[in-house]
């Protein structure tokens, strides 16, 4: 089935384009999120209207959107979550207002929420790729790392204190094995 796409679709296509994708898919999630339309012979002549309007406006954008796409491109974006009892989920969720938040703090480039394209927020810690869409013709691909703040400092403390408890006994296991050998000599 031909749809347009009104915004970005991870793995789909980029807002304005004519792609093809199966029916279910179109008529369970495409069209209840608001994210396509059929495309039909009305649908493709107003297309091309808004591309020839959007094409003048895009020209001048392209520039800015080159420059953000140096900076921001194949970047790792660092998020700590809160992370439950249950390991690896998180008590809230990463949306795209905390990635494009953390991409203006981290790398001075405002994003809008909107120009992130994330299917469902992430609830669990882990990598996630994402793609950035300011442009249609400029493709930005980031990573987003999710990690546990507190995950990182427990296994040190536990290292640590299995280290202590693994070189007291052996220091007591060394000196019977002398006394051993000492009596044995005699």
């Amino acid at each position: 089935m031909k749809v347009i796409l009104k915004t970005a679709v991870p793995k789909v296509g980029k807002a304005g384009q004519v792609v093809n994708v199966k029916p279910g898919f179109a008529r369970n999630f495409l069209f209840p999120q608001g994210m396509a339309t059929v495309a039909d012979k009305g649908q493709m002549k107003a297309l091309d209207a808004r591309n020839a309007r959007l094409s003048a406006q895009l020209a001048d954008t392209k520039a800015a959107a080159e420059k953000v796409a140096d900076v921001l491109n194949g970047q790792t974006l660092k998020i700590e979550g809160n992370v439950g009892a249950e390991q690896g989920k998180l008590f809230g969720a990463i949306t795209s207002q905390d990635i494009a938040d953390r991409i203006a703090k981290e790398f001075g480039q405002k994003v809008e929420k909107k120009d992130i394209a994330l299917l469902q927020p992430i609830k669990r810690t882990g990598k996630y790729p994402i793609e950035v869409d300011i442009h249609r013709d400029v493709p930005i691909h980031m990573t987003v790392v999710v990690f546990d703040p507190n995950a990182i400092e427990e296994p040190k403390a536990e290292e640590a204190a299995v280290a202590a408890e693994t070189a007291e006994p052996a220091k007591a296991e060394e000196a019977p094995a002398e006394e051993a050998t000492e009596e044995v000599s005699e």
